[in-house]
């Protein structure tokens, strides 16, 4: 009997430790860390359980999570934004973060800290956009997007907004500004 208790201890403790921990700071196209591409706002309070959630916008904080949060680590650390595709429903699905803390990171090493360089070692640039103040950077086959300030560009490319600019216009060194994820879900709504 002790034989059979001993080796039934020994089983669980070996699955227990193959089991694949999830990094919470990974983000790929369908997850960042535990949440993935499907989840409704209001699951967010069980993920960030030992976080603190701010609700922007927040109605009555008696209902779910529903609207944009904030998420910030216990010792005031800001983490990371997220967005339903609408404000008002605890059950609309998860459509966009926006990362804050460098230890949020794709599978190629991509953070806040990361510099053009670094975007252009790993990964394809698919569209370049410019805004008033930013330059938008689109990944190709990627739901990321960064945006980097205008500040870092050479003074020539800064204050006309009618100036394309190109791949070869954006430093090396430029740092990224805003590091976002936008999930398409048209799929995960029909259902």
């Amino acid at each position: 009997m002790l034989k059979k208790i001993i080796a039934l201890v020994s089983v669980t403790l070996l699955f227990i430790q193959c089991k694949e921990e999830i990094n919470p700071f990974l983000i790929s196209n369908d997850s960042v860390g535990t949440l993935t591409r499907g989840m409704t706002i209001k699951e967010i309070d069980s993920t960030f359980a030992k976080d603190s959630i701010v609700k922007l916008y927040a109605q009555n904080e008696e209902l779910p999570t529903q609207g944009e949060v904030e998420i910030y680590e216990k010792n005031g650390t800001k983490l990371v934004s997220i967005s339903p595709v609408t404000n008002n429903d605890p059950d609309a699905l998860i459509s966009n973060f926006q990362f804050f803390d460098p230890r949020y990171k794709t599978d190629k090493g991509l953070n806040l800290s990361s510099t053009f360089k670094d975007i252009k070692a790993n990964y394809k640039i698919s569209n370049i956009e410019t805004t008033i103040s930013t330059v938008v950077i689109f990944l190709e086959d990627n739901d990321l997007f960064i945006n980097i300030d205008k500040n870092e560009l050479p003074e020539n490319f800064r204050y006309n907004p009618n100036l394309v600019i190109d791949i070869t216009n954006i430093p090396d060194e430029a740092k990224i500004k805003y590091f976002m994820l936008s999930w398409k879900i048209d799929e995960f709504e029909k259902k």
